[in-house]
């Protein structure tokens, strides 16, 4: 087969084949395209999520008083290197909040390599005697710290049975935040024996009969009343009908 010179192809066929080669350009551009912007993001987040280029190098704390830094930082268990991407951040916060003063936490990403971890701790509300220490808890009737030494600022919620038990103390502390502004002036501790076992021992060796942890408003309003009352003894379980002995 002989190939004809360029000069023996009439112009107009010449004309035609270099509109149709541009055409053919024009119809592969936009998938050359896309190919190349496909190639580079695989190797963009191959370079995110599987290299250290964008590996952790730092966990930021924030919100620790109670714990200490390198104690969130030895729970969230975060290895050095890490790529940023892959971190589980619910499963960061997740362990985070197993630690016992720590009433949640929350883990975000903050480029190029750093996990923030703002946690938020348990607040004390009182303290129950356990052997010579004393347990904090929080409004939920957690323990998350003990003490060798009572607080000045936290009641006392002592408790009547073998064992910890943490409803008993949620009911505690729940009548706790319904005193009057008296009541709790002059509290020397709340003692729980059960469910329907809560006693307020008055620091002048009175006692107000509670009941269980329900009309907690009430029961309070009538009892501080009664403080004015002569007996060593204020049953309002009932406060609807109140007896003093």
């Amino acid at each position: 087969m002989v190939r004809a010179s360029r000069e023996a192809v009439p112009p107009s066929v010449r004309r035609f084949m270099r509109r149709a080669r541009r055409r053919r350009l024009r119809a592969a551009l936009p998938w050359a395209v896309a190919g190349c912007l496909a190639a580079l993001a695989a190797v963009g987040w191959w370079v995110v999520s599987a290299t250290s280029v964008f590996g952790v190098d730092q966990v930021r704390v924030a919100g620790a008083a109670l714990v200490t830094e390198s104690d969130v930082r030895q729970a969230a268990q975060i290895p050095p290197g890490t790529p940023l991407a892959r971190v589980d951040l619910a499963a960061v916060a997740g362990r985070v909040s197993g630690l016992a003063a720590v009433e949640r936490a929350v883990a975000s990403r903050d480029w190029p390599g750093t996990v923030v971890i703002t946690v938020v701790e348990r607040v004390p509300a009182a303290v129950v005697p356990r052997g010579d220490a004393f347990v904090v808890v929080d409004g939920a009737g957690v323990a998350f710290r003990t003490l060798a030494a009572r607080p000045d600022d936290l009641a006392v919620v002592r408790l009547e049975t073998a064992e910890f038990d943490q409803a008993l103390v949620r009911d505690a502390v729940a009548v706790l935040d319904s005193l009057t502004a008296q009541l709790r002036e002059v509290l020397a501790e709340i003692v729980v024996s059960g469910p329907a076992g809560i006693e307020l021992r008055i620091a002048d060796d009175r006692v107000v009969i509670w009941g269980d942890a329900t009309e907690n408003a009430v029961k309070a309003r009538v009892a501080d009343a009664l403080l004015v009352q002569d007996g060593s003894v204020i049953d309002v379980s009932a406060p609807d009908v109140v007896t003093i002995r």
